[in-house]
């Protein structure tokens, strides 16, 4: 297997997302206790129970994460005494945290509100139990955080591959994308195509306003879900294989036995990447639909070109 490594789309930036406080509160089934700002701003999946900081010590505090706060943290602040306990709350919220959780459906203090105020922090309320709680809101900003890219392409689900359908301007992916619409594929995102890393595997979706719409040169904008229906859609699909069309040109070597692997590097996830040649006369929807055949029979296992070399050499 040769590996041509193509690293167009590396996009290795630490992500930055604000969410607002309704939309983190819905996701949660949590209560706004104060709005604050209105919004929180995320980097970190991680989740800090600030016990050490209630007690005092704020060096090497990880300000940047979501704060929760269960039993331990309440009791262990309803045994301060009333000036400690004041003082540890001020100087908690004085760090720019982006928001306190108070876990269980605990009654939350006077000061901890006063505290949230003072400092415009979002505060929340869930009846959830801590750890239950800790894990849901690790799994959601670890999608919300995940590396993404938006790539100039059209994304596919081709007889339940994910195909990302790449190439110069003018090639004709949208045209061939609108005639696997018409052989029953489904379209997930035509000219911009967000990619998400998550967990070692890429997923495709298309940006919200142009979704469903296509641009066929000549013809104009078309809405795939209302003129073939809802099956012909879909939002989201992992991406398992990259096709590039290419014009064809007649002093480039192409792969002709399907043995040399080629792959591109997206977010760090290696592809495996087919160039198709495009030239007149030749079927590409027909030939991506079976690139998207030969790829499920090379998951099970069957190898073409190893069946076609042991029959040659076994005689038969």
């Amino acid at each position: 297997m040769i590996n041509k490594d193509k690293s167009n789309h590396q996009g290795s930036e630490k992500q930055v997302k604000t969410i607002s406080c309704e939309q983190f509160a819905n996701q949660f089934g949590m209560k706004i206790i104060h709005e604050g700002r209105g919004e929180l701003t995320v980097d970190s999946i991680s989740v800090n129970r600030p016990g050490l900081q209630f007690a005092g010590y704020l060096d090497h505090f990880a300000n940047e994460r979501v704060q929760l706060i269960g039993n331990a943290e309440i009791n262990f602040l309803a045994c301060l005494p009333e000036k400690i306990k004041k003082r540890a709350i001020d100087q908690f919220f004085a760090q720019e945290i982006p928001c306190l959780i108070v876990a269980r459906g605990l009654t939350i203090d006077d000061e901890i509100i006063e505290g949230a105020k003072k400092y415009d922090c979002p505060l929340f309320s869930s009846e959830k139990v801590t750890t239950s709680l800790i894990s849901e809101i690790t799994n959601y900003l670890s999608e919300v955080l995940a590396p993404t890219a938006v790539i100039h392409g059209v994304m596919m689900d081709i007889l339940g591959v994910g195909m990302l359908i790449t190439g110069n301007a003018g090639i004709g992916k949208s045209e061939t994308a609108l005639e696997l619409i018409e052989r029953g594929n489904c379209l997930v995102a035509d000219d911009s195509v967000i990619v998400t890393s998550l967990r070692g595997k890429l997923s495709a979706t298309c940006p919200e306003k142009i979704r469903y719409f296509m641009e066929v040169r000549g013809v104009g904008i078309i809405n795939v879900k209302s003129m073939f229906g809802p099956g012909a859609v879909r939002l989201n699909k992992k991406i398992d294989l990259i096709a590039e069309l290419t014009p064809w040109n007649e002093d480039s070597e192409y792969d002709r036995l399907g043995d040399e692997k080629l792959t591109e590097n997206i977010l760090g996830v290696q592809v495996q990447k087919l160039v198709i040649p495009v030239s007149p006369g030749r079927n590409i929807p027909i030939i991506l639909e079976t690139a998207a055949r030969k790829f499920r029979l090379e998951e099970f296992g069957y190898n073409a070109v190893d069946e076609l070399i042991k029959g040659a050499f076994s005689g038969k």
